[in-house]
């Protein structure tokens, strides 16, 4: 990932806190941590869509009660959401089935407990912030800004008959700060992962923002292969495939500011292969 570009992509009205997207078939799917709503934003019309995800959906709900979607990823015509888990009230996956627009919620609570006793997770330290579905397996990265710093990934396959996995990670550090994971994609063989530095040990609280990274992991052996500076202040919090040629390859990425504003701005980042 010697040679980059990345810039501004999209303005985009009535979105606050971005935390994940997924482009498919000329549509953005964006999740919000402090709302309700699966947001459809159509590329070629200007337009967007909300999706309650509950009744009475909400939009810029108050932290302490917010279902914090921070993972959003696919498998065939179903899409999956996913809470943090960072607390009690951040444990539901949503899952939707584009052809018929059917919606079902589920309670992780037991698994999201099974995860933390597997990785050693004290307190409110589970915090998911990705995830991948191959072969109805899912992948769960874990954002290590808890007191303890421990970045990993979840592999929780169908069946019960399969035992689920953790992979601890090192990833790099910004100012003293460890990065920690914010989204992640697959992409051919490879993860391609957002992290970001957060002066913060908290998986509540936010911090001071001191940079974030792209990096590429083996998808066969979570071998991290290379990491890139992307910015020196912002946090990006949601990447998806773009397009792709046998030269580049292009994603979207999302940004939370922490800050009350009514707009979201997505960014183009261009990878010369």
């Amino acid at each position: 990932m010697e040679k980059i570009q990345l810039t501004e992509f999209k303005k985009i009205k009535g979105i606050q806190a971005a935390s994940g997207l997924l482009f498919s078939k000329e549509v953005l799917f964006i999740i919000s941590d402090n709302s309700s709503f699966l947001y459809q934003y159509i590329l070629d019309k200007d337009l967007l869509l909300k999706f309650p995800l509950v009744k009475e959906a909400q939009e810029k709900i108050a932290k302490k009660n917010k279902p914090d979607l921070e993972a959003i990823t696919s498998y065939g015509n179903q899409l999956f959401l996913f809470g943090s888990g960072s607390t009690e009230n951040r444990n539901m996956m949503f899952t939707l089935d584009l052809t018929n627009d059917q919606l079902q919620i589920k309670d992780l609570s037991n698994l999201y407990s099974f995860l933390k006793n597997i990785a050693q997770l004290e307190g409110n330290e589970l915090n998911i912030e990705g995830a991948i579905c191959v072969d109805k397996t899912m992948y769960l990265f874990q954002r290590g800004n808890g007191q303890n710093s421990k970045n990993g990934i979840f592999i929780v396959p169908d069946s019960q008959d399969k035992q689920i996995q953790y992979f601890p990670l090192s990833l790099p550090s910004l100012d003293d700060v460890e990065c920690t994971f914010t989204d992640a994609i697959l992409v051919n063989e490879h993860i391609y992962f957002l992290a970001t530095a957060e002066n913060t040990i908290s998986t509540f609280e936010d911090g001071e923002i001191l940079g974030s990274i792209l990096g590429k992991i083996n998808f066969q052996t979570f071998e991290l292969e290379d990491v890139i500076l992307l910015s020196e202040n912002k946090k990006f919090e949601g990447i998806t495939l773009f397009q792709q040629n046998d030269t580049t390859i292009s994603f979207l990425l999302c940004e939370d500011t922490d800050k009350e504003v009514e707009y979201t701005i997505l960014y183009q980042l261009i990878i010369k292969k």
